[in-house]
C-alpha cells in the first residue's frame, strides 16, 4: 500500500508506503548495483536505477478508503530513483576523480530535466544518505531523487521566505546571505569561481555545512559546463574535508535544493544551493534530534559556528594536500 495522508496540524503530506517494510536485507556476498548483479549494466560510470521499493510512483494504487472531511488522502505520484556514483563497491565520493563526479552532475542534470517533464511533478528533490548512522543498508555508494506531487513542506517554508524577502528588499534572500558570509568570512570553509562552501551563521548542525552557487541560478540545468566542473569538485571536496576531520568516512545526509517546477516562475528570488545535515557533533559523540528538534523544530546546536568553520577550514586543507 502506497499513499499521501494529509497531516492537518502542519498543512503537509505524508507519504505512507508500507510495502517499503517489507525491503529484504541484502545478502552480505552479494550487491544488485554491482556490475554482474543483473540489475545493472555490466559497464557503467554513473547510472539511474529506478527504485524497486518507490513510495512514490507514476502508476500508483488507489488509496484506501479511510478518508474523511478531515483526514485526506491523495494518490502517491511521483518518481523515485536511485543514482549509483560508481560501479565500485566502496568508492565514495572523496575517492573519485573529478572527471568521474562531473558526470553525476551531468546525471543529475539530466533526471531534473526529464523529470520536470511530468507536469504533476512539483518538486524534484536531489539527496545522499551516507552511513549507518543515517539508516544506510546499502553500502554501495549511490543517492536518490525524489520527484513529489507536491512541494514539501521545509521546501515551502524556504521558498516563501524567500520570495517575502524578494517582495520587501527587491533582493535575493540567499544572494544576500552570502553577501554577509562574505563580508564576515569566518565561517567560509572555501570557494572556487563558482560555488562557496559555508556554515551557516544558524547551523543547526556542528558541522551542517552549506554549499551556495554564487551566480543567481536556480537549478542544475542553468549551469555552464564549467560551473557544472566546479559543482563536481566543490561537492567531492566538502564531502572528503568531512572525512578528514576525524579520519573517518563522516555519516551525512546532503540534501540539493533547487526551485520548484510546473508551480511558476521563481527566477527573480530563488537560489540553488546544498545543505549538509552530519549527525555528529565531536570524534565519538552524536547529535541527536531530539524532543525540542523533532517535537518543536527547536533547533538546538551544541557548538559555536565559527569555530566549527576553523576546523573544517583545516580538514579542508588536509584533503586537498592529501589529494594534490
Amino acid at each position: 500500500m502506497a499513499e499521501l495522508r494529509w497531516h492537518p496540524l502542519i498543512k503537509d503530506w505524508i507519504m505512507i508506503a508500507s510495502h517499503r517494510q517489507n525491503r529484504p536485507q541484502m545478502p552480505k556476498d552479494w550487491c544488485p548495483f554491482c556490475p554482474g548483479s543483473g540489475k545493472v549494466p555490466d559497464n557503467y560510470d554513473v547510472y539511474k536505477y529506478d527504485n524497486d521499493f518507490p513510495a512514490l510512483s507514476q502508476n500508483p494504487p488507489v488509496p484506501d478508503d479511510v478518508a474523511t472531511e478531515i483526514y485526506k488522502t491523495r494518490e502517491a505520484y511521483g518518481k523515485c530513483e536511485v543514482i549509483l556514483y560508481s560501479p565500485e563497491h566502496t568508492k565514495t565520493l572523496p575517492e573519485l576523480p573529478v572527471d568521474h563526479v562531473k558526470k553525476l552532475v551531468d546525471l543529475w542534470t539530466e533526471r531534473f530535466v526529464e523529470l520536470s517533464k511530468d507536469e504533476k511533478i512539483k518538486y524534484i528533490f536531489i539527496f545522499e544518505n551516507r552511513g549507518e548512522m543515517v539508516g544506510v543498508t546499502m553500502p554501495h555508494p549511490h543517492g536518490q531523487i525524489y520527484g513529489y506531487s507536491y512541494i514539501p513542506k521545509k521546501l515551502e517554508l524556504e521558498v516563501e521566505a524567500c520570495k517575502e524577502h524578494y517582495d520587501a528588499k527587491g533582493s535575493c534572500l540567499i544572494c544576500d546571505m552570502l553577501k554577509d558570509e562574505i563580508d564576515f568570512g569566518e565561517r567560509i570553509i572555501f570557494e572556487n569561481e563558482d560555488f562557496i562552501v559555508f556554515l551557516p551563521f544558524f547551523s543547526e548542525y556542528p558541522y551542517g555545512v552549506y554549499i551556495a552557487s554564487k551566480k543567481h541560478k536556480q537549478n542544475l540545468a542553468q549551469f555552464s559546463e564549467s560551473e557544472k566542473f566546479n559543482l563536481a569538485k566543490t561537492i567531492r571536496d566538502t564531502a572528503g574535508t568531512l572525512d578528514s576531520l576525524f579520519g573517518f568516512q563522516f555519516p551525512y545526509m546532503m540534501c540539493m535544493h533547487q526551485n520548484p517546477v510546473n508551480s511558476g516562475d521563481f527566477s527573480s528570488f530563488y537560489h540553488f544551493h546544498i545543505e549538509f545535515f552530519p549527525p555528529m557533533r565531536a570524534r565519538d559523540k552524536q547529535k541527536f534530534n531530539a524532543s525540542s528538534e523533532t517535537g518543536a523544530w527547536a533547533h538546538a546546536n551544541p557548538t559555536k559556528p565559527e569555530e566549527k568553520a576553523e576546523e573544517l577550514r583545516i580538514a579542508y586543507k588536509k584533503f586537498i594536500s592529501q589529494n594534490e
